[in-house]
């Protein structure tokens, strides 16, 4: 059997824990001032001190605002009952909450995560970089790509002079002569355009391996555990060095070279007059010299295709590394950030929980009030008093009331229902008198 009724028990149970429920959200509140002085302490410019105070006073405002709200919303929610006036601190409640992510909850996760945050931001963009360096390493060996048809159509073109030179093989006459000299010609223009694709390749090698090294550098200062800051400068500082190394290594590309090289293989061909000592042995050296033009021709139009390939490839833009502030990191990468946004704004609104906890509780209190009947309301000591009130009123009712007849039973009396006027019982004449001298002992009764 319960010696006490529920409701009064969760009346007491609220009245015990609301010592407790002040210093939780005494604690929420000053775990939330730390958190926000150290988010609002990256943001701030200027001196040291001028930069503690600033973030001191921040803290400790959003510290009393939290307080304040909270013990707001504790104190009239539970006791508002009606509908419309619940709803409407309900709504007061989720703009207060909305407030408080905007002031507190976001500095919060800065403090919390903007150390990884930040090297969330140095991480991409170092893989920005080093997509930028191979993509520019790659079109750079693309154009080296070139050189093995520049080598050997300079390598078909001296041979066919050696042979020319040797047997006639072209013009059936032994001996140099105008065709022997196209034939070298062209050779020797090959043979340049050869040899400055391969004076790239070096610069390429050279830097490639300048920039794997910054890259290297680069990943040590992401992974490399301390104040992020210092490391954020040098980052910055290698970022700059690697943009520099990426657009040095898009100038390599000969691509656009070969292709006007090859341009003017066709278009600048001359050929020498034929110098033949017989018509016959001219008229031949005609002919060959057309072929030649002809395979020039085929040859420049090959090397532009291969050259404008190369050309069509999407250059590479040039990165910037953009700085940023902890709080700014968090913001940008906050997906990658989301266990650290739900602490920060569950320190903020965790009283939220406590003010529908004690809701709920004042509700069950009120019906519990409503349904239980007077007599398991009340202690023993308390029915003593209230029935010692209850005989003491009916003593004085009692005595009031008879007070209240007794002047309307004497009128009764004076005047008979039958209007006949009777002696009343304290008439004289209808009284006996009784002596009352007093007698002495031995006396006998006084005659009538």
């Amino acid at each position: 059997m319960q010696l006490k009724p529920n409701a009064f028990r969760l009346h007491e149970t609220v009245r015990s824990v609301e010592t407790m429920s002040r210093f939780a959200l005494a604690v929420l509140a000053l775990a939330s001032g730390v958190y926000t002085y150290l988010g609002v302490r990256g943001l701030l410019d200027g001196s040291a001190s001028f930069v503690f105070f600033a973030a001191i006073i921040y803290s400790v405002a959003v510290s009393v605002a939290i307080y304040a709200f909270w013990t707001y919303m504790m104190r009239f929610i539970p006791l508002v009952v009606g509908g419309v006036q619940r709803l409407g601190l309900f709504v007061t409640m989720a703009v207060g909450c909305c407030m408080i992510i905007a002031m507190s909850s976001w500095l919060n996760a800065a403090a919390l995560a903007g150390s990884a945050a930040l090297e969330q931001h140095m991480a991409v963009t170092l893989q920005g970089y080093a997509e930028d360096l191979d993509n520019a390493h790659a079109r750079a060996l693309a154009s080296q790509s070139l050189l093995p048809d520049v080598e050997r159509a300079a390598a078909r073109f001296s041979a066919l002079a050696q042979d020319e030179r040797d047997s006639g093989a072209l013009t059936g006459t032994q001996g140099s002569g105008s065709v022997v000299q196209l034939l070298s010609q062209m050779s020797t223009q090959m043979n340049q355009l050869g040899a400055t694709i391969s004076g790239s390749r070096a610069d390429v090698a050279t830097l490639f391996e300048n920039g794997s090294a910054r890259l290297a550098t680069m990943r040590e200062l992401v992974s490399t555990p301390g104040d992020i800051t210092p490391r954020a400068d040098a980052f910055q500082a290698e970022a700059v060095q690697l943009s520099a190394i990426i657009a040095a290594l898009q100038q390599t590309d000969v691509a656009a070279s070969v292709k006007r090289a090859a341009a003017d293989l066709s278009a600048g061909f001359i050929a020498p007059i034929a110098d033949g000592r017989s018509a016959d042995l001219a008229n031949r050296q005609d002919q060959v010299m057309e072929t030649v033009r002809a395979s020039v021709a085929a040859q420049s139009a090959a090397l532009s295709g291969a050259a404008d390939e190369i050309l069509a490839q999407p250059v590479v833009e040039q990165r910037r590394f953009v700085p940023l502030s902890s709080a700014e990191a968090v913001i940008r990468y906050w997906s990658d950030f989301i266990p650290s946004w739900a602490g920060a704004i569950s320190i903020d609104l965790l009283p939220v929980v406590l003010v529908l906890t004690l809701m709920v509780v004042n509700d069950a209190m009120r019906r519990e009030a409503e349904t239980l009947q007077e007599a398991e309301t009340i202690t023993a000591a308390e029915m003593l008093r209230v029935m010692a009130l209850y005989r003491r009123m009916g003593a004085e009712g009692a005595s009031e009331a008879a007070a209240a007849l007794a002047p309307h039973f004497t009128e009764r009396e004076a005047i008979p229902p039958d209007g006949v006027d009777k002696p009343r019982p304290d008439d004289d004449a209808t009284v006996t008198p009784i002596a009352s001298a007093p007698r002495k002992r031995g006396e006998g009764p006084r005659p009538a």
